[in-house]
């Protein structure tokens, strides 16, 4: 996957419910795309379920592709989302993540960028503490988190979603998913400053 001649390939992996995550991680990619040299490959992860429920499924229904190991080890960078599950992560990115310790054994991810963003349905749901317990491995992975500084307009703005911790959405409970101007504009400036962050480093790899 790695991007030849100075290219850096970004990965995006998300775990999405209803929609609105699955959206945010689309929005970021476009981010990741307007930067000349960077490429951006979006993937989910399964949901978790016990095998006498429903066997797992090789290849989702719909959207994106799963992710795969040997996609996450060879990436430039990284960006994770998830919706809030009770002020943390949702269940199925975590069982994907805790499945990456040979990753984490042979430092495949160490030095690279990465950032996390999400959402939940109420708008003081947990989302600023998902998006924190969502750096812990990456720090483990001893990336290097990019997150979205206040000189982005949007971020004073936003009514919604947007944090300096990653881009975020607010969805109400019932509603169809979507987002506002503000939480487009703020995940893509997030996927954007992940992807240059990614192209600078790999320069200085060189």
């Amino acid at each position: 996957m790695n991007g030849g001649n100075g290219e850096a390939e970004i990965l995006v992996v998300y775990y999405s419910r209803h929609g609105a995550t699955a959206e945010l991680a689309r929005q970021v990619c476009r981010g990741i795309e307007s930067v000349d040299g960077a490429r951006a490959t979006l993937r989910t992860v399964p949901a978790v379920s016990a095998e006498n429920e429903r066997p797992v499924r090789a290849v989702p229904d719909e959207g994106a592709p799963f992710a795969t190991l040997d996609e996450v080890r060879r990436c430039d960078g990284l960006l994770i989302g998830s919706p809030t599950r009770f002020g943390n992560m949702a269940a199925a990115l975590k069982y994907f993540l805790d499945g990456t310790s040979a990753l984490w054994a042979d430092g495949s991810l160490a030095g690279k960028p990465a950032g996390v963003f999400g959402g939940s349905s109420s708008l003081h749901g947990g989302q600023e503490s998902t998006l924190l317990t969502m750096m812990l491995p990456l720090l483990h992975h001893g990336m290097l988190l990019v997150g979205i500084p206040y000189s982005e307009r949007a971020l004073s703005e936003t009514q919604r979603g947007g944090t300096p911790y990653g881009a975020t959405h607010h969805t109400p409970h019932g509603s169809t998913p979507s987002l506002d101007d503000h939480e487009r504009t703020l995940a893509r400036a997030h996927g954007a400053r992940v992807a240059r962050a990614a192209l600078a480093l790999k320069g200085r790899r060189g």
